[in-house]
C-alpha cells in the first residue's frame, strides 16, 4: 500500500522532492487556529495500515512541535501502520550539559516528548557533543544521515585544490570525514567561546597550503562569529577567498551578510536558504526506505 507523506509546516521544495523520491502519496492537512490561538488538525486521508511519514523540519521547534504532536497522535489513533518523522534539523541538542545550577537539560524531555509521539525517527548530523547517539537519549529507532559524503561530493566537484578547516574540535567529526572523502588535507582549530557572539579562535598553520583553496567545514552557523574569527586568520595568510560550509545554516541576525561579504557561503538544504546548494533529500528517502516495515 502507498505510503503517505505530510509536510507539516516546513521547506516545500525539499518536501515534494522527498515526496517524489519515497513515490509517496502527498497527504491533505487541513490546519489552522481558533480565534483563541489553538492549534485546529483535521486529516482528509485514510490511513489505516498505511505508513505515514511526517517531513516536519523541528528549525524553531517551539513553533511547530505541538502541531507535530498533534498529528502523530491522530494518524496512529486513525489506525496508521507506522509514523515516522523526518526532521532534517533536530531541535533541542545544544543544551546537553547543566552548565548551571537550576538549569534544563532540554534535550532529555525533548527527546522523550518525541518518541512517545512517533515510531521512528530520521535526521541529519545531530548536534551530538556531550551524547555519543541519540539512543543515548531517544526510545525510539533512528537514523542519522551524515552530510559528509554530499559535502565531499559538492567540494570535489567545486573546488580546485581544497584544504579542509574545521574551527574547533567539535567540528573534527564532520570535517575529517569530509577531508577522507575528498582527497584533501585539513586541518582543526582550537575555540574558546566567552558568549554567544564573542568566540576566539587559534591562527591556523597555513604555510604548507598557500596554493590550496581554503574550506571552513563546520555543522551549524549560528552567530557566524566562529567563522568571521578564522576567515581574518585565512585573508592575513594570504590565501584565496574562503568558502564556508555549514550542515545547517541557522545565520542568527546578520551573520549571513557579513559572512557573505567575506567568504562564498554554502549549506545544505536542511533549513531553507538562499545559500543552499547541497541536496539532502535522496540520503533522507533512502533513510526512511531503512526504517519502514517489510
Amino acid at each position: 500500500m502507498t505510503s503517505l507523506f505530510y509536510n507539516l509546516d516546513s521547506d516545500t521544495a525539499l518536501a515534494a522532492q522527498l515526496c517524489r523520491s519515497l513515490e509517496a502519496e502527498a497527504g491533505t492537512l487541513e490546519v489552522r487556529h481558533f480565534p483563541d490561538g489553538e492549534s485546529y488538525l483535521r486529516i482528509h486521508d485514510p490511513c489505516k495500515d498505511r505508513l505515514c511519514v511526517i517531513f516536519c523540519n523541528l528549525f524553531q521547534p517551539d513553533k511547530k512541535t505541538l502541531r507535530l504532536i498533534f498529528l502523530a497522535d491522530t494518524l496512529r489513533e486513525l489506525g496508521a501502520k507506522q509514523v515516522l518523522l523526518v526532521t532534517p534539523y533536530l531541535a533541542y541538542m545544544r543544551q546537553d550539559k547543566r552548565f548551571h545550577e537550576g538549569e534544563c537539560v532540554s534535550s532529555r524531555p525533548y527527546a522523550r516528548l518525541i518518541s512517545q509521539a512517533v515510531d521512528g525517527m530520521i535526521t541529519i548530523d545531530p548536534h551530538l557533543h556531550r551524547y555519543h547517539s541519540l539512543s543515548e537519549i531517544y526510545s525510539i529507532p533512528t537514523i542519522v544521515v551524515k552530510a559528509a559524503p554530499l559535502i565531499a561530493n559538492w567540494i570535489s566537484h567545486n573546488i580546485e585544490n581544497p584544504v579542509l578547516i574545521g574551527p574547533d574540535s567539535e567540528s573534527e567529526q564532520w570535517v575529517s570525514e569530509v577531508a577522507e572523502l575528498a582527497s584533501a588535507p585539513f586541518q582543526i582549530l582550537e575555540k574558546q567561546r566567552f558568549g554567544d557572539y564573542q568566540v576566539s579562535v587559534s591562527s591556523p598553520e597555513l604555510a604548507p597550503y598557500h596554493a590550496h583553496s581554503p574550506v571552513l567545514v563546520d555543522d551549524i552557523i549560528s552567530s557566524g562569529r566562529t567563522m568571521l574569527e578564522t576567515i581574518a586568520h585565512l585573508d592575513q595568510a594570504g590565501l584565496s577567498r574562503t568558502t564556508a560550509i555549514g550542515v545547517h545554516g541557522i545565520f542568527a541576525g546578520s551573520a549571513y551578510t557579513q559572512l557573505s561579504e567575506k567568504a562564498n557561503v554554502i549549506t545544505t538544504d536542511c533549513i531553507p536558504h538562499i545559500s543552499n546548494k547541497i541536496e539532502t533529500s535522496e540520503a533522507l528517502a533512502k533513510a526512511v526506505r531503512q526504517l519502514q516495515p517489510v
